[in-house]
């Protein structure tokens, strides 16, 4: 008897909106590059194909669920820390409105969120100094 996952997992549906988020689209580029239609990965992977479909369509938000989320990125063949792995998992927690868990974890990091948000709320900066502040926070 194969289990599939709740609908509740997924969180609230999105209502009418149908226009696939960069984490759906990312998680689909993902499993097309693997060479599955969504029923033969899903079936494979015991994921229920309508829940999945919605979420590739972005009809479903990201899973809540890290476990859930983790599920996907090892059927899609991810190794944890690639970085397919930390973009899925980036977008995911971007799309919710959340910081990603391992950021939150490191405190060093969490203490200099506050001068990243108002630097990004004033001036905007270019690629090159986000890419400075990003490894001056890192260093620190």
């Amino acid at each position: 008897m194969v289990v599939m996952e709740a609908v509740s997992d997924f969180g609230p549906p999105r209502g009418n909106i149908k226009m696939a988020s960069k984490f759906s689209t990312k998680l689909k580029e993902l499993r097309v590059s693997k060479g599955r239609t969504l029923r033969e990965f899903c079936l494979e992977n015991k994921i229920d194909p309508g829940n999945y479909s919605k979420l590739e369509r972005g009809h479903f938000p990201p899973p809540e669920s890290h476990d859930l989320l983790e599920k996907y990125a090892m059927a899609l063949g991810l190794k944890p820390g690639s970085d397919d792995w930390l973009e899925l998992f980036d977008l995911a927690a971007a799309e919710r409105g959340r910081i990603p868990e391992d950021l939150m974890s490191d405190e060093k990091i969490v203490d200099k969120l506050p001068v990243l948000f108002r630097t990004m709320r004033g001036t905007p900066l270019s690629g090159e100094q986000l890419d400075e502040l990003i490894e001056h926070v890192r260093r620190s």
